[in-house]
């Protein structure tokens, strides 16, 4: 039998590089996607020595469309049909909305949603073709609520939430199966670059990227449509729609406001 095949974007840091080890473990061959090409090529030289699988990697910025077009075609070229798609790649900035560098910042909902969108569309329209594949992409447990202080970060999230949701209702019966991750504050080089600003509690908080990727593929494994980490980032999301909006929204500013 012939071993599938997964495309993870974000493939070299955090959740991304854990997901790499995590599918490589189940014996899946992989196509590692980041903007650094020369950690693309030395992960995947070690993902081959250790667990004896096949990887391919791209090297380029998802932040532009073009970057996805290429991408496709590079899978086109070579003749890999993608089996698993994960998009984690993403980004966002933290601080008020007016003091932010708005141009880094629309890169980040450029790659946060639109360029997810693109490559979800164009992987999907292969994968109906053959009636078979899994598509997971990567939001946040920010992506339940408002989130002053982080507000295009979260609310592009909450367009990733919102767009798996619908799209694995109009999915059904194709043989293809969408699924969204939402994970809470994470050990990653975004929320690690930020660590100097944030309380030592927060930064205990932070969950270990190795759990979040576990439990992404686990659930996707079950065919789960959301995927929250972890008991208690379940029940705040679900309880977020119990409260008055204005509430929530004035709590989660003071909560981020004590981590920064």
């Amino acid at each position: 039998m012939t071993a599938e095949t997964v495309l993870i974007t974000g493939a070299t840091k955090g959740i991304g590089y854990e997901f790499t080890k995590v599918f490589a473990e189940h014996c899946y061959n992989l196509v590692l996607v980041a903007r650094d090409s020369v950690l693309l090529e030395q992960q995947a030289e070690s993902l081959k020595k250790e667990y004896g699988v096949q990887v391919n990697t791209f090297a380029g910025d998802l932040s532009s469309h073009t970057t996805v077009e290429s991408l496709h075609r590079y899978l086109k070229s070579e003749g890999i049909d993608i089996d698993i798609l994960i998009n984690n790649a993403g980004a966002g900035g933290l601080g008020l909305m007016t003091e932010l560098d708005i141009q880094k910042e629309m890169e980040y909902l450029q790659l946060n949603m639109i360029s997810l969108t693109y490559l979800t569309r164009l992987i999907a329209d292969d994968m109906v073709k053959r009636k078979q594949g899994k598509i997971l992409n990567v939001a946040s447990t920010a992506a339940f609520q408002p989130t002053p202080r982080m507000s295009m970060y979260g609310a592009s999230k909450s367009y990733v939430l919102f767009f798996t949701e619908a799209i694995a209702e109009e999915l059904k019966g194709t043989g293809v199966q969408a699924s969204v991750l939402c994970p809470p504050s994470t050990k990653t080089p975004l929320t690690q670059g930020l660590a100097s600003t944030r309380t030592k509690i927060f930064i205990k908080n932070l969950i270990e990227p190795q759990a979040v990727a576990k439990c992404g593929f686990e659930g996707l494994m079950k065919n789960k449509t959301v995927i929250i980490p972890g008991f208690k980032n379940k029940l705040m999301a679900k309880s977020v729609g119990l409260l008055p909006r204005k509430w929530v929204t004035i709590y989660t500013r003071k909560l981020i406001e004590q981590k920064v």
